[in-house]
Order: structure tokens, then C-alpha cells, then sequence
């Protein structure tokens, strides 16, 4: 069976659960660094590549297209305000774990409402040979966006493309003066 961009999007929302949890379950400050790094990695790429790839297609294909695009964005607005909070805390602040907690409460409440309502209307308006084209877009769009968050930035093509463009390889240089929970250093976004 042909990749689907809903499996990519699931993918991402699963490695984003147990990163979470590595966060949360780290027993140094070390460790909750290194998964703090992954996290927010993961997650400012998958909302840059939802709303560069996938967000159009939804206003393209779907009659409510607009509206789903358009509340989307705005929940990805919050989590992305939340991220840049969390994205430059110390695990020895007080409020670190209630930050992560309180952007993923707002975000598990997101990946629900796609897997089990947007997703799935856009898999149903897309042809097999559509969805797996968005499945390695999605893949390839991730690989050149910014991998920290930047709230300010717009959240629509083109404008955010072209921010995006000019700020992924600032976030991606100071990338490689992070800490990661790889032993072979930070993750290699054509792997993801």
C-alpha cells in the first residue's frame, strides 16, 4: 500500500507523544535538555509542513476547506506562542514541565480533532496517487523549514515560505550546538 500523507501526519504526531514523555520522564537535566531540543525540532517542522503542504490542500479540496485551514492555523498559532516559551526554558525553572504540559494538553486536543475529523476528510477527496505526492512533499518541505518556533513569522504560503526559507538555516546552524538525545549528534531531517 502506497505511503498517505494521513501516515505521515500520524507518524509525526506519535514521535511527538514520545518525546513528550521522554521529557517529562528524563532523569537529568541532561536528558530533558536533549528531548526539550527534539521536541521543539519535531514539532516547528511538522506545523510548518502541515500549513505549507497540507493546509492548502484542505482549502483546494474540501468545502469547508477554508474554515477547517483557517482554525487549524490559529490552534497551530497557540501551540507555536506555547513553544517559543518552552523552547527557551531550563529544566530547573519551575514552570518547564507545566509549560510542556499545558502545550500538549493543547495540542493532543489538535492531533485528535485532525486524526479523527480533517485527515480523514482529506484522504477521502484525495486520489491514492495525490495523497502519496503530499506524503513526500510533506517529507521534502520538512527538511528545509525553520526547526525552532517563530510565532511572529506568517503562517500562510507564500509569505511563509519565504521567512521560512531565510530563517531555517539560522535555527539549523545553531542546531548543531544543541544538545540531543542521539549519540550520533542532532537528528538528520532526511531521515524523518
Amino acid at each position: 500500500m502506497a505511503p498517505r500523507i494521513i501516515d505521515a501526519i500520524k507518524t509525526d504526531h506519535r514521535e511527538l507523544e514520545d518525546y513528550y514523555n521522554k521529557v517529562l520522564n528524563a532523569n537529568t537535566e541532561k536528558e530533558k535538555i536533549q528531548w526539550q531540543n527534539q521536541f521543539t525540532w519535531e514539532l516547528a517542522r511538522h506545523s510548518i509542513g502541515e500549513e505549507l503542504v497540507v493546509y492548502p490542500q484542505f482549502e483546494k479540496k474540501l468545502l469547508d476547506g477554508r474554515a477547517m485551514a483557517d482554525k487549524d492555523r490559529k490552534e497551530h498559532q497557540s501551540v507555536k506562542e506555547q513553544l517559543k516559551q518552552f523552547q527557551n526554558m531550563e529544566p530547573s525553572e519551575p514552570q518547564f514541565e507545566s509549560t510542556i504540559k499545558a502545550l500538549m494538553q493543547d495540542l493532543s486536543e489538535h492531533i485528535k480533532e485532525e486524526e479523527s475529523n480533517d485527515l480523514l476528510k482529506l484522504e477521502d477527496a484525495l486520489a491514492t496517487e495525490e495523497s502519496e505526492e503530499l506524503f513526500n512533499s510533506f517529507g521534502r518541505t520538512k527538511m528545509f523549514v525553520p526547526s525552532r518556533s517563530h510565532p511572529t513569522a506568517p503562517d500562510k504560503p507564500p509569505f511563509e515560505t519565504a521567512v521560512g526559507l531565510m530563517t531555517a538555516p539560522i535555527d539549523h546552524l545553531t542546531d548543531l550546538f544543541r544538545k540531543w538525545p542521539h549519540t550520533s549528534g542532532m537528528p538528520n531531517p532526511s531521515t524523518k
